[in-house]
């Protein structure tokens, strides 16, 4: 018998492979993780790779679904917030700050990084309205970290960010500012999608996703050594926080509206 259209809708979503995109970082671990060793990787096509790059596929439709950076949210013609997870902040995240080598008054220049367009914005956000220091702002290529010295500062991201720490005289975490700014917390990234995607698959990608959360000394453990320095366990439990919760939402939301439109 011949098949309806809307039956055959139905049959080519249960058929088709997901293109997902994720961020390459030690906060996104946790999620790769349960994603890589899933039944759910039979059903998808997995893209690694920094922020800034997965937002601009997610832009340009070769992939479905993104771990992106929310401010790339407004630039997307049909956006779907689609997961109960995100990579957020609640209290200082550590990965995500202003490094310098003098105090916030004395910084005269920032270099922007080129990985990740929320956390660029969210500094601009917050030298303007909440450390009402007014700088001038380069955007930063490889190698810009070297730069960093006297009053030129440098927003620094993800593993480079938690190796910076030890490096530099002052770092001014972003999220920690922003909660004292807003009284909100933060959401740096989420999982979001450019097209409707089938509630039963989303059940079945969450499902991996919280696979890592709860077996984070898993996680940690297939970590290679690495030069950070940083305590991955406080880093998974007090730094980020992953659910995508109706505060956080809020925290966005207010980001969104703030965001600097170029």
């Amino acid at each position: 018998m011949k098949k309806n259209g809307f039956l055959c809708t139905k049959l080519i979503e249960l058929d088709k492979r997901w293109r997902i995109g994720a961020v390459s970082y030690l906060n996104t671990l946790p999620f790769l993780l349960g994603i890589q060793q899933s039944d759910i990787m039979q059903r998808i096509e997995l893209v690694k790779d920094y922020p800034a790059k997965i937002a601009q596929d997610l832009m340009d439709g070769t992939i479905d679904i993104g771990l992106v950076p929310v401010a790339i949210i407004p630039f997307l013609k049909d956006p779907y917030l689609v997961s109960e997870y995100c990579i957020g902040a609640e209290g200082p995240v550590a990965s995500v700050s202003i490094f310098s080598q003098v105090p916030m008054e004395e910084i005269e220049t920032v270099y922007l990084d080129y990985q990740s367009r929320t956390s660029i914005q969210l500094a601009q956000i917050l030298l303007k309205n909440y450390w009402k220091q007014e700088v001038e702002f380069i955007p930063a290529s490889e190698g810009y970290i070297q730069k960093i010295s006297g009053t030129t500062a440098g927003v620094i991201i993800g593993d480079r960010a938690l190796a910076a720490i030890s490096q530099f005289t002052y770092s001014f975490d972003l999220a920690a500012a922003w909660i004292a700014h807003t009284g909100l917390p933060f959401v740096f990234a989420t999982w979001v999608a450019n097209k409707p995607i089938p509630a039963e698959f989303m059940k079945q990608f969450d499902l991996a996703n919280s696979y890592g959360l709860t077996h984070l000394e898993e996680v940690i453990a297939k970590v290679p050594k690495h030069e950070t320095g940083y305590d991955l366990y406080k880093y998974y439990t007090q730094n980020i926080s992953y659910q995508f919760t109706a505060d956080k939402k809020k925290g966005m939301e207010l980001f969104l509206k703030n965001l600097i439109i170029d």
